[in-house]
């Protein structure tokens, strides 16, 4: 069983999406959900699907490599960051080198880099006057939305979209996609057999 550890920091709507879609998986689930925020949502819905929750703070974080210890302590092979806001330190992209994925609220590169998170990056889409964005899955690096894009979905910008029904249709695209990326990059690294979704 590959187990995964999702980091979130807030609501959770994509890190419920991929608990769903793992909860009747026999050789892929779930293990762990780690967050930096008390009050944040994701937090309810772990405890919601039965799954171990950790909330950490940064002297935690980057203060050492404890993280690392943890994970392999509770077994964890793969990381997914669905709306966690801190950078990930050199320490743990190492430890799990072309094991973390990442989800991106835009069209990478543009978009991207510090800052550029949540409505933050629907507004810059906006204010652009772009035609289209969408999402972008990446594995994760040390420089903020740098590592090499595994998949990207786009949807059109109409004249009349305002920033929230911008976050809206890229949700749709999380949500639908996501998950599936995730077990598809799973199962390719890990060399399980293939699952007909």
């Amino acid at each position: 069983m590959v187990q995964i550890a999702i980091f979130a920091s807030g609501s959770g709507t994509n890190a419920e999406k991929i608990i769903q879609h793992f909860a009747d998986v026999e050789d892929i689930g779930v293990a762990l959900v780690v967050c930096n925020k008390a009050k944040a949502g994701v937090l309810d819905i772990a405890e919601r699907w039965g799954i171990p929750s950790m909330l950490i703070n940064r002297d935690f974080f980057y203060g050492s490599d404890q993280m690392v210890f943890e994970l392999k302590q509770q077994g964890i092979d793969f990381l997914v960051l669905a709306g966690f806001l801190w950078m990930i330190p050199s320490y743990l992209v190492h430890a799990y080198d072309h094991k973390m994925l990442n989800i991106h609220p835009a069209l990478l590169p543009k978009f991207g880099g510090k800052g550029m998170y949540g409505m933050h990056v629907h507004e810059a889409v906006k204010n652009a006057g772009e035609p289209q964005t969408g999402i972008t899955i990446h594995y994760v690096n040390d420089q903020y939305d740098d590592g090499a894009v595994v998949f990207q979905a786009s949807c059109p910008v109409e004249i009349q979209d305002t920033p929230e029904s911008i976050r809206q249709k890229v949700q749709v695209l999380e949500h639908r996609h996501f998950p599936e990326v995730v077990e598809t990059v799973i199962r390719e690294k890990f060399k399980l057999p293939a699952r007909y979704f």
